[in-house]
């Protein structure tokens, strides 16, 4: 087994600051961000500071084939005076969706170098504000263990500014932390599983946990037995890496017994071969990253206290790592689940369900929360319903809180589909051996999705598949090619808008 190491690299990102005004001296490199409208406001300003007439470089550029489409670049050297290159970036309409890209694109022309100073447009709209800086973070985004050819390193400092005398950076530090959490979520699902296993995913919680101002609990394997977790132990018991179940709490300051209570579960599957019922070789590629909604609720849960989250959350985290043994749990095994329900195993690589159910039966007997909610890269079948990098998947008992999630994929741009929680697939799932079977033929999200129903008691309750945008094939806007981390920004967003839990009952 190769060495692993006891601590974690956490990201190196880049100073984002917001400057009132043109900066007197700016840095070296400059960049114009132009929507469909045309240069911002303050450009003409910049152009004098530069040397350079920018109304006249914007229309040679577009000549010669640049357009102000969300991410486009182009850059032009300056052979005289201290800054030595502008760079046009296209901000599209100006959307929060396209100033995220531009942020990202901006991100990527500046590895390697010290300082941009950005003009954007003057007003820009804190969600579009926002946004750009979460691109910035994103778009800076690289892993690698590589010993030679490691690339340049991320921008050192980005000063953004409109002209304006506004002062700003509140909102954009509020993007900086979003885009923080997708970091780390990906950071988390790229490691790969030689380091990463279910120890490991709970040694990062608990130094998140540490310096973020929440509670950590961790169940080892002799604890997960005393106390009933049998989908989590079975999954584990083929690896000689034991399965970990983690909870991390966050309280906010003032909160009583009225204060809104939600649940995250997460999927933690370290690694995934499909156990005895083996993946071929193609399908374990990338099971590095079937922790994804495992890591995006420890990445969620490090944000909350930072951005004033004003519900109580905790964060569950079901881990183990689905491997062929001699101890491995076997087709046709019957399975106990914490509380008492029992599912007869057909397919052994359908395990990301079994974890998720101990974890929603815990939350459902043990903590009594207003609103439940999972998050898994759980069915390669979304994918075939959704296609890839467009939506995941949201199923959901509750419509103000399928609502609620749908627009915080929206504003976060990690979007949602809902999907259609149909009764009437539930006999795909029936055996007369045990409560339920974990896997059936037809519609595999769905029936998937009401195997977990039956965990989540009456609690309003939303299941999030997001296998669908879990991984990116190329490096394209925020996505870096590879695991995306999804569903981490989705959450931020959601549960530190002012009521994440409006209208639910």
């Amino acid at each position: 087994m190769a060495r692993r190491t006891s601590t974690f690299a956490y990201p190196t990102i880049p100073a984002v600051a917001w400057q009132p005004g043109l900066p007197v001296h700016g840095a070296p490199g400059w960049v114009i961000v132009v929507g469909s409208a045309g240069l911002p406001a303050a450009a003409k300003e910049a152009g004098e500071r530069l040397g350079v007439d920018l109304d006249r470089l914007l229309e040679v550029q577009q000549e010669a084939g640049f357009s102000a489409s969300a991410g486009s670049t182009v850059a032009y050297p300056l052979l005289s005076g201290e800054v030595s290159e502008v760079l046009l970036v296209g901000a599209g309409d100006g959307t929060a969706k396209e100033l995220r890209h531009a942020g990202a694109a901006i991100a990527r022309f500046g590895r390697g170098k010290d300082e941009l100073t950005t003009v954007v447009a003057e007003g820009i709209d804190d969600q579009a504000l926002q946004a750009f800086a979460e691109g910035v973070v994103l778009g800076s985004f690289s892993y690698t263990l590589k010993t030679v050819d490691t690339g340049k390193p991320v921008v050192g400092a980005i000063t953004v500014t409109d002209g304006s005398t506004a002062e700003r950076q509140t909102v954009v530090d509020r993007g900086i932390v979003i885009g923080r959490t997708g970091w780390l979520a990906r950071q988390f699902a790229i490691t790969p599983s030689n380091e990463k296993d279910p120890a490991w995913l709970a040694a990062r919680a608990t130094e998140l946990a540490a310096s973020t101002g929440l509670e950590v609990t961790v169940w080892d394997e002799k604890r997960l037995a005393a106390d009933g977790f049998g989908g989590i132990l079975a999954v584990g018991q083929g690896s000689t890496r034991p399965p970990r179940f983690i909870r991390m709490d966050y309280v906010p300051d003032g909160a009583t017994d009225k204060t809104p209570y939600v649940v995250l579960v997460g999927k933690g599957i370290t690694y995934d071969t499909g156990g005895l019922s083996l993946k071929p070789r193609e399908g374990m590629v990338s099971m590095k990253r079937d922790m994804t909604g495992g890591g995006s609720v420890i990445a969620t849960m490090s944000a909350l206290r930072e951005l004033g989250a004003k519900i109580r959350v905790t964060g569950l985290i079901c881990s183990a790592e689905n491997m062929p043994s001699g101890s491995a749990y076997r087709p046709d095994d019957v399975i106990r689940h914490f509380g008492g329900r029992t599912t007869e195993v057909k397919n052994t690589d359908a395990e990301g369900r079994l974890v998720m159910a101990d974890g929603l039966a815990y939350a459902v007997q043990e903590l009594k929360p207003d609103v439940l909610v999972d998050i898994s890269t759980l069915t390669g079948a979304i994918k075939v319903s959704l296609g890839s990098m467009l939506y995941g998947g949201l199923f959901a008992t509750d419509d103000a809180l399928a609502a609620n999630l749908t627009e915080a994929g929206r504003l976060s741009g990690e979007e949602l589909w809902r999907m259609p929680l149909a009764d009437q697939y539930q006999d795909l799932i029936s055996t007369p051996i045990a409560d339920a079977v974990n896997s059936s033929k037809g519609p595999g999200s769905i029936t998937a999705a009401l195997f977990l129903k039956a965990f989540t008691g009456n609690l309003p309750w939303a299941h999030l598949d997001l296998s669908s945008i879990a991984e990116s094939p190329a490096d394209r806007h925020e996505y870096s090619a590879g695991a995306t981390g999804a569903g981490a920004r989705l959450l931020t967003t959601w549960l530190t808008t002012e009521t994440p839990t409006a209208n639910i009952p």
